[in-house]
């Protein structure tokens, strides 16, 4: 059965154009080697704010993690702060994937961004990327001062696995008890490693399919898959966790472990935001000049907005 009759028709083109992905380790270099030439080759956009490279360190000897850092011209003092994670399956990717819609960001909000270039699977599985995530929260902590931030509200974000690894990071905070989190920022995240069982037949025929979850699950988390710092659902206490923001599509691989977190959140008592797009799969504002892409795209800036003003 085909989905496609579900699908916005903004978005058919993006459907018909973008090709066939099937995750492997053979195919994983050439990716990675084609994500860099392409985003070489695209324009950044034309707004008030510097971006630039800096190294941070992780805790471990003189390993350092890489990081794209992007802030207005002229922020506030005490400014808000996003620490951000790319998607990619936690296998591809990098910062630069979300840079023009992270430039926005800081332009609108006034905000300091850090994204994370977390170190990849299958070269380093769980728990190595959590812990450059963590490495990360910390150093956004302990550099506030000198950064111009406001400790008090630092938000996490991510895409798809960067979602995933945003809402894991909560709860690695909350049960550590180091550093705060002000706000969940869930872009399209992949929550639970579990795919439904049986299969929605309405998600995943586009773009993003249930067999490179299954990869990725591997590459990834190997046999660690129980761990709630891994995957977030597995978690089996949510209280105390900083309010969420979750978006999804209606057609898109994990709506189902979205709904279902997002109910767990709100009986725990966590300040949840559920936005489910009808029509849309995984990866849809990709179709940027798409209607429903651009209202998504506003509804993620003014989540942050919200709780960045209160």
């Amino acid at each position: 059965m085909t989905t496609r009759h579900l699908v916005d028709p903004e978005l058919l083109p993006l459907v018909d154009s973008f090709p066939p992905m099937d995750l492997s380790d053979e195919v994983l270099p050439a990716m990675r080697t084609g994500i860099i030439a392409l985003l070489s080759s695209q324009p950044l956009p034309d707004l008030p704010v510097t971006c630039r490279e800096v190294h941070i360190s992780s805790g471990e000897s003189d390993r350092t993690i890489r990081c794209l850092a992007i802030e207005p011209n002229t922020m506030p003092e005490n400014a808000p702060a996003i620490l951000h994670f790319h998607g990619g399956g936690h296998v591809i990717g990098t910062p630069e994937m979300s840079q023009p819609q992270l430039m926005e960001w800081a332009a609108e909000l006034d905000c300091f961004i850090l994204s994370v270039d977390y170190r990849l699977a299958p070269e380093t599985p769980f728990p190595g990327p959590m812990d450059d995530g963590y490495a990360a929260l910390r150093w956004l902590h302990e550099t506030a001062a000198e950064l111009g931030i406001d400790r008090s509200r630092i938000a996490v974000s991510g895409e798809s696995a960067g979602g995933a690894m945003a809402a894991c990071l909560c709860l690695m905070a909350r049960d550590r008890g180091e550093f705060d989190i002000a706000f969940q920022h869930l872009e399209m995240p992949r929550l639970d490693d579990r795919l439904p069982d049986p299969p929605n037949p309405s998600t995943g025929e586009f773009i993003w399919r249930a067999e490179n979850s299954l990869y990725c699950r591997e590459a990834y988390l190997g046999e660690n898959f129980a761990s709630p710092y891994g995957s977030a659902a597995r978690a089996t206490e949510l209280k105390g966790l900083p309010p969420a923001y979750i978006m999804v599509g209606a057609l898109d691989l994990f709506v189902d472990e979205c709904l279902a977190f997002a109910g767990r959140l709100i009986r725990a008592g966590v300040p949840t935001e559920l936005n489910v797009y009808p029509g849309c799969f995984h990866g849809f504002r990709m179709a940027k000049d798409a209607a429903v892409s651009q209202r998504a795209n506003l509804d993620s800036l003014e989540a942050l907005r919200r709780v960045f003003t209160r």
